[in-house]
């Protein structure tokens, strides 16, 4: 199993309201959006995380990260802990969840060594921004998201540790606690020395994490340095805490006739007759049917025929995987269903899809697979800038 360490946190100073200086994670902003946060503070986490300019960006970056240190900006602490982070909120049903994780180093492994998981297929992404920020700031800004597939995480995180702050972001609110007494960390490594720990969000952040590692151990020719661990959030499993939504579907290098007929091989296609809204969303997962959008967001439901699945797993991108792969479609990703209509003009059609069960990402965890890529889309999103690790210089 994995090893879960405190670590020395560098933090905010008290002084600095925390609401003007976090953000989103970089890979979900686009350039206006980190205008607008170095705007709100000169001292806001985007101007480390997702720095602007030229091929001395990076340097720059770690320039104004020691800057930031020396002016008493941010504060290495001098006693390594774990940092309890709570998102309360309300899910896109109604439902109120709270979301109790932790903050800590987890320990990078080999891949396909196991310990941590791979929860999907990704993407090809260039990961080169993200690791010669790294190499330069010695940094991990931003943490991956991880899920204890061990019972009893959330208990041993419901006591309250050392209350460090909190904000409310578009409806979220957001609560850090410190944890240092040594009893407690001991018993949150127990429970997470239990068992696998899935990756949930920051597959390619995990990933350069292990090629800095191998720069680390190359260039100093040792395997106990901080480098051999990442900043990474994790929660456990379970139901009641989190809110999974669809990340839909786009078409292209097809026509949308071509994409109709691939479709109706594998599902008998009908007319909705109005327009899609949240309602559409709910009755997807009640009646199991996939919704096919046409250029003008014209919608029709897509009923799989008896049988048509039967030799791929109960997933809504693997069965888009088996229609549509041996046409020239090719696919691209949107979150959000206002979103998907609106876009779905640009494109050859649309198809929305229902997000994935949690029982079908125990289960396939279990077995040691992957989903397909972008199967699912967890909610909310972690901020950045409550916790930063150092992973050491070399």
């Amino acid at each position: 199993m994995p090893r879960f360490e405190p670590f020395a946190a560098v933090r905010f100073a008290p002084s600095v309201p925390l609401d003007q200086v976090i953000a989103p994670p970089y890979d979900v902003i686009n350039d206006d959006d980190v205008e607008a946060l170095e705007h709100r503070d000169t001292h806001n986490i985007s101007w480390l995380d997702d720095p602007r300019g030229g091929q001395d960006r990076y340097e720059i970056a770690a320039q104004t990260l020691n800057r930031w240190l020396d002016e008493g900006i941010l504060i290495e602490e001098d006693e390594p802990s774990f940092t309890i982070y709570r998102m309360a909120f309300t899910d896109a049903t109604g439902t109120d969840r709270m979301i109790s994780g932790v903050m800590g180093g987890l320990e990078v492994v080999d891949e396909g060594a196991g310990g941590v998981l791979p929860h999907e297929h990704t993407t090809k992404k260039a990961v080169t921004d993200r690791l010669d920020l790294t190499r330069a700031t010695h940094t991990n800004l931003s943490p991956v998201w991880g899920l204890s597939l061990a019972e009893g995480l959330t208990q041993v995180l419901a006591a309250p540790g050392e209350p460090l702050g909190s904000v409310r972001v578009e409806g979220v609110r957001h609560c850090i606690e410190r944890v240092t007494d040594p009893a407690r960390i001991s018993a949150i490594q127990t429970v997470l020395a239990a068992d696998d720990v899935l990756l949930a969000d920051g597959h390619h952040r995990y990933a350069i994490s292990r090629t800095y590692r191998d720069e680390v151990r190359a260039a100093t020719g040792r395997t106990d340095t901080s480098a051999e661990f990442t900043l990474a959030f994790v929660n456990e499993l379970v139901e009641h805490q989190l809110s999974i939504e669809a990340i839909h579907r786009l078409v292209d290098g097809i026509g949308f006739g071509e994409l109709r007929t691939a479709l109706a091989r594998h599902f008998e296609i009908e007319s909705i007759g109005h327009p899609v809204g949240p309602a559409t969303l709910a009755q997807m997962v009640d009646l199991g049917r996939l919704v096919l959008l046409a250029p003008d967001a014209t919608a029709s439901w897509l009923i799989a025929k008896p049988g048509a699945f039967d030799d791929v797993r109960a997933l809504d991108g693997a069965w888009l995987e088996k229609a549509l792969g041996d046409t020239g479609a090719t696919i691209s990703y949107q979150h959000g269903l206002a979103e998907m209509t609106r876009e779905v003009a640009n494109h050859a059609g649309g198809i929305l899809i229902r997000p994935t069960g949690l029982e079908e990402i125990m289960r396939t965890a279990r077995e040691g697979l992957l989903m397909p890529p972008k199967s699912t889309f967890f909610t909310p999103k972690l901020r950045t800038g409550f916790a930063i690790r150092r992973s050491g210089e070399f």
